[in-house]
């Protein structure tokens, strides 16, 4: 089943993957839009037969050799298949019981970022866990896919972190660019925050139009029947986002991503990954 604007969660088989799964049934419900479970497997090759075959050279043992590797890595496809079967039916499960009507699973081999920008023609939101299975052995903060992943796509993607929340408070991080205007823009015509308190936080350096550029986001959510909260704090942008946060009990922050080129931040950092690092509640990044 092919469903069009639909919010697809990447899930992989971690324990971060039913955190996935909760906020994007929250998203799907609150959009009025199908709900995918995509889970990709990834072929790594180096995760090969570790037996050794440096014997089997002999002239006829090539051919048996190869049957031999064929069959293996038959078996361990097979075997990748239904254990990602039954994980995707667990989470579907899940979601039902969360009040999604009718949730779609599939399981792909492949490159997560390839599979992904060939299914963006018919996503409407992507969902993310800021982590996954790297995660529980390395415990890094950020998931090794997420940034190639986010540059790779067009349309908003939600990362989540550990635990679930339903977002009773947002906030938009406000800069007055294009991506930013746009997020104010989608925020106003989208149901998925219909209902819900909205602050408008403009950081970073002072500027002359600051307050002008803050009172025309204001006033597109306004329209749009928000109530709205404006805060104009000079200073640095993580260091006041994360005390707004605090301060103001935001659920989930909005905010443009990686606004410059991947080379640029393998040189300087990126402001983006920062924040995500940062961040204890879900991030919704516009691309």
């Amino acid at each position: 089943m092919i469903f069009e604007n639909k919010v697809l969660a990447c899930v992989d088989q971690s324990h971060f993957a039913d955190y996935v799964a909760d906020y994007a049934a929250w998203a799907a419900k609150r959009m009025s839009a199908p709900l995918e479970l995509l889970h990709t497997i990834e072929r790594h090759p180096e995760l090969g037969s570790s037996k050794d075959h440096s014997g089997a050279i002999g002239i006829d043992s090539q051919e048996t050799l190869l049957t031999e590797l064929a069959s293996q890595d038959e078996a361990r496809s097979k075997a990748e298949r239904e254990k990602g079967r039954l994980f995707l039916n667990r989470l579907r499960e899940r979601v039902i019981a969360a009040g999604v009507t009718a949730p779609d699973i599939r399981q792909r081999h492949g490159n997560l970022q390839e599979t992904l920008v060939a299914q963006e023609g018919t996503v409407r939101l992507f969902v993310l866990g800021r982590r996954g299975e790297s995660a529980e052995i390395t415990q890094r903060d950020l998931g090794r896919n997420v940034e190639s992943v986010v540059r790779a796509l067009h349309k908003p993607i939600l990362t989540v972190t550990e635990g679930f929340t339903e977002p009773k408070r947002v906030m938009i991080a406000f800069d007055g660019s294009i991506i930013t205007r746009r997020g104010v823009e989608m925020v106003a015509s989208s149901p998925l925050f219909k209902g819900l308190p909205v602050h408008l936080l403009m950081s970073g350096k002072p500027s002359t139009d600051a307050a002008k550029q803050l009172d025309w986001a204001q006033g597109v959510l306004t329209a749009a029947g928000f109530q709205t909260t404006p805060h104009l704090v000079p200073g640095d942008t993580e260091r006041v986002i994360a005390t707004t946060v605090s301060e103001q009990a935001i659920d989930l922050l909005i905010m443009g991503a990686y606004a410059h080129s991947s080379l640029r931040s393998l040189l300087f950092g990126s402001r983006t990954s920062e924040l995500l690092r940062s961040s204890k509640i879900p991030t919704l990044l516009l691309r």
